[in-house]
């Protein structure tokens, strides 16, 4: 399904909003401050069929603003919990620094889709033995910069053929994201795009608004993008050749929590630790929470009564 522009661009005013009200609240995410409070949210998903409210304690999940891998598999666990009895709070804030700072500090327990080993590398590095990888739901994990299937390029370096053509820009997203941080720092010295291109710094949802109006315009342009992602299926896009392997290796999104919390909670580090999603299974996962439910936690109830059996194997 794809998503209007009016819908993208609605995406992109609300998540820049959250994102500036995240940095004046958090210095950039670099002042060690713990997180503001008015980023909590309890949302619940759940009928009145499950266990008693709160019987297993309180658990805080957190994830980037923007980041759909990680609302959907938030939204997944948060019903997952629920059921199970545990009170859940959620934390969206609008950087992947503000996120590890609440990890550490434990104002966040879980963060549930951790680009691992590259992407959030810093992160994990900065912060060492506060943080406990819980391991991985999926494998291979990619960056990518992307260009509509019609633009005639194949490769990152012959974005230098004709600069103009894209703007003398990519579009990127999130200043602190680790994409942005390699593509800045690896990717455009070592292809030289930083003679010639511009990486500009927005939002996802920023990012994919500009996206569709080029694409409704058949106009050139080029994007960070990552697999796995809903955007492939709903645009006809190709990921642009990496011959020098400047983006990084495949990984592993993993869920990462507070050193903490295995012992705070062993039972559900246990099935956070055995969940794993394949393809259709986190495609079906992500499509129903941006796409059917714009970006609600109803997409994931959804996909839950879809996939049962699945969650069956993880609790049981």
């Amino acid at each position: 399904m794809k998503l209007s522009s009016t819908f993208l661009k609605s995406a992109a005013i609300a998540s820049m909003l959250g994102l500036t009200l995240a940095a004046c609240g958090e210095d950039n995410g670099d002042n060690g401050e713990e997180p503001d409070d008015t980023d909590v949210e309890e949302t619940d998903t759940d009928d009145a069929d499950g266990e008693a409210a709160g019987e297993g304690g309180t658990i805080t999940l957190g994830y980037i603003e923007g980041w759909t891998d990680g609302s959907s598999m938030t939204f997944l666990w948060q019903h997952i919990l629920e059921e199970q009895g545990y009170d859940v709070e959620i934390m969206a804030l609008g950087d992947a620094a503000p996120v590890y700072q609440g990890l550490a500090d434990g104002d966040i327990h879980v963060y549930p889709s951790a680009w691992l080993p590259a992407t959030h590398e810093t992160y994990m590095d900065q912060h060492g033995d506060a943080l406990e990888d819980l391991g991985a739901y999926y494998d291979g994990a990619v960056l990518t910069l992307a260009v509509p299937e019609y633009t005639d390029i194949d490769s990152i370096p012959e974005l230098l053929d004709d600069p103009e053509a894209f703007d003398n820009q990519v579009v990127g997203i999130e200043a602190g994201a680790g994409h942005m941080e390699t593509t800045e720092g690896t990717v455009f010295p070592e292809y030289g795009l930083d003679e010639e291109f511009e990486l500009l710094e927005s939002s996802t949802a920023a990012m994919l608004s500009e996206l569709d109006n080029a694409i409704e315009a058949e106009e050139d342009i080029v994007v960070t993008l990552w697999r796995p992602f809903w955007a492939y299926g709903s645009w006809d896009l190709k990921d642009l050749e990496d011959p020098e392997g400047h983006l990084g290796e495949e990984e592993s999104l993993n869920l990462v929590a507070n050193a903490d919390f295995s012992s705070e909670f062993p039972e559900v580090a246990e099935w956070m630790s055995a969940l794993e999603l394949d393809d259709d299974q986190y495609a079906e996962l992500e499509d129903l929470v941006v796409n059917e439910y714009d970006d609600g936690p109803e997409g994931a109830v959804e996909w839950a009564e879809n996939n049962q059996d699945v969650i069956d194997e993880v609790v049981n």
